[in-house]
């Protein structure tokens, strides 16, 4: 594609990188087939390929609207796209810059900035959120069914493997996952205790950054990424051979903690480091010698979710379901695997009805088979899913604790 960057955003690192990714976008349309809200809404600015022109006028300086933050806002950045692609453009990435851009050219409405502002201080946030989110479950009888099903019934923290082994590996805790899901990290411990490992958390550790940097507060977003380095880099010097990671969302900005950082000069070398330890636990299990686990299934049917961010992002888009046919267990038909559930972040806050139409179509598509249960690889996936099925959703790891 052929580019005119102004001036303004050409001789910066941003509008390089973004140049460089319009540039290898050859307008085949083949991203246009597989992304959901041009499915859903058939209109060519709220697929890839129009979003895509629409950053491209806002970096060569044209005049920018709120039709064109519409359509931005729309798009949920699953990367399915990337998948796609035969020119490998980097959606993903050109978006993020795309939307922060927008962010500065042309601010939002006070109340839009409030509430993005209100989500960046209490999601990342795991001292705030989970008091609130404690709050939403004793009210939960009392709500309208719209608003209860949103709130994960609490759940129990489990114990933790109390054994030490040579090898170590470190774990990201995380934001909303330790509150809603305990059980998820203290299952992931006991699966690698069994197979020799034993999982380290650092308490300094925290968000991993995505909910700031995908609402287009970039700087805030790194700053949570800086946190997470320097609380992990004493175990990674101890000899920690991966950063393992159990939310899929997480596991895609982590992937990415040496690009993003790579002109920062305190940490650009650590970031890297960080990056290339990194391993979702799919990733780490299918390394490993799961027969020690003396798994043979069970007789429930399991249906598996692959979140985007695992299948475009991570590209691990089966290695769940071989891991599970391999520990015996019994796994349902679905369909339309490629398409996003909905959840998506703060999406589903943000975009509700679209989301909710999305949410639908997944949910239709993982029940084909009829499954007794569903099973995930991300805790933003796995609560809006369980907002509405009548199949229990859980994270994966738990087939494998048992």
């Amino acid at each position: 594609m052929k580019t005119q960057i102004s001036k303004e955003f050409s001789v910066t690192a941003q509008g390089q990188e973004a140049e460089a990714i319009l540039r290898s976008c050859v307008h085949c349309g083949f991203c246009t087939a597989t992304c959901p809200t041009y499915q859903e809404l058939c209109d060519e600015r709220d697929g890839p390929r129009g979003r895509i022109y629409l950053i491209k006028q806002l970096l060569e300086g044209d005049e920018v609207t709120e039709k064109t933050r519409t359509h931005l806002d729309r798009c949920l950045t699953c990367r399915s796209c990337e998948t796609t692609c035969p020119s490998g453009v980097q959606y993903g990435r050109l978006v993020d810059i795309g939307r922060g851009v927008l962010e500065k050219k042309l601010p939002r409405s006070k109340r839009q900035q409030l509430v993005r502002w209100g989500l960046r201080q209490v999601l990342p946030h795991s001292n705030r959120f989970a008091p609130l989110l404690k709050v939403g479950q004793w009210v939960k009888p009392i709500l309208p069914a719209a608003l209860g099903n949103k709130i994960p019934a609490q759940q129990a923290s489990s114990p933790w493997p109390a054994a030490s082994h040579p090898r170590k590996m470190i774990a990201l805790q995380g934001c909303a996952q330790p509150a809603a899901t305990p059980n998820t990290l203290a299952a992931t411990a006991r699966v690698l205790d069994r197979l020799g490992i034993s999982l380290l958390t650092a308490p300094e550790s925290g968000c991993c950054g995505a909910v700031s940097y995908h609402l287009a507060a970039h700087d805030e977003g790194l700053d949570f990424m800086r946190k997470n380095i320097d609380a992990w880099w004493p175990a990674i010097e101890a000899g920690a051979e991966a950063v393992v990671v159990t939310a899929s969302g997480c596991g895609a900005m982590v992937q990415e903690y040496g690009q993003l950082l790579r002109d920062d000069p305190q940490y650009a070398d650590k970031a890297a480091r960080v990056s290339e330890l990194f391993r979702d636990i799919s990733e780490v299990l299918a390394n490993e010698d799961i027969s020690v686990l003396g798994l043979d299934g069970n007789a429930q049917r399991i249906a598996v979710h692959c979140p985007c961010t695992l299948q475009h992002a991570l590209k691990q888009s089966d290695t769940v379901q071989n891991i599970l046919t391999a520990a015996g267990f019994e796994l349902t038909r679905t369909r339309d695997n490629h398409l996003c559930c909905g959840s998506a972040g703060t999406y589903s806050i943000l975009q509700p009805e679209l989301s909710q139409k999305l949410l639908t179509n997944k949910l239709k598509a993982l029940t084909v088979d009829a499954p007794e249960v569903i099973v995930t690889a991300n805790i933003g996936c796995q609560l809006h899913l369980q907002s509405r099925s009548e199949q229990p959703v859980q994270h994966w790891i738990e087939l494998l604790d048992r």
